[in-house]
């Protein structure tokens, strides 16, 4: 099957990725969304914004004032993103557990995506659970990506066996 016949249309409500932009758009997102760790509201904001690119589920990013920043400490390397810059990492340190790179940054972002300097983002397969409006997303298959599936969200995504030439 290719890729195409796996493309799920959207119902009602719903957005396609395959409909997302590429170079990926950056838009402001007022849903109220909390990430918890260890049993920790580590993030509760409805000031988020979010990522969208093509074949990818929304990334979301956090003002650093909805976050528990004590529990968040520089983590090791970076990345570069060919349309949002250099990546940063951080770890998440709580009593005695510590998640590597369990969040990221771009302390540079280039002009298309100035609006995400001093936000974060975090891969919600590193945390307890993520909500959206209350629900409980899934995220984003494979262990490079950091997006945030809900049900008004349709694929096929990005981040599975087989995907990393879509």
């Amino acid at each position: 099957m290719t890729k195409k016949q796996m493309i799920v249309p959207p119902g009602p409500g719903q957005e396609s990725v395959w409909d997302y932009p590429r170079p990926p758009r950056l838009e402001d997102s007022n849903r109220r969304i909390e990430i918890k760790a260890e049993g920790i509201f580590i993030v509760k904001s409805v000031r988020a914004k979010r990522v969208l690119e093509t074949s990818h589920p929304p990334v979301f990013y956090f003002p650093r004032d909805d976050i528990r920043m004590e529990f968040l400490k520089p983590g090791f390397g970076s990345t570069f993103c060919e349309w949002k810059g250099m990546a940063s990492y951080l770890d998440l340190e709580i009593g005695d557990r510590r998640i590597e790179r369990a969040a990221w940054y771009y302390p540079e972002p280039t002009e298309a995506f100035r609006g995400i300097k001093d936000y974060v983002a975090f891969y919600p397969s590193k945390m307890d659970s993520c909500t959206v409006d209350g629900e409980v997303i899934k995220a984003q298959p494979g262990d490079f990506y950091g997006g945030w599936i809900t049900r008004d969200i349709v694929g096929p995504f990005k981040g599975g066996p087989g995907t990393g030439f879509w």
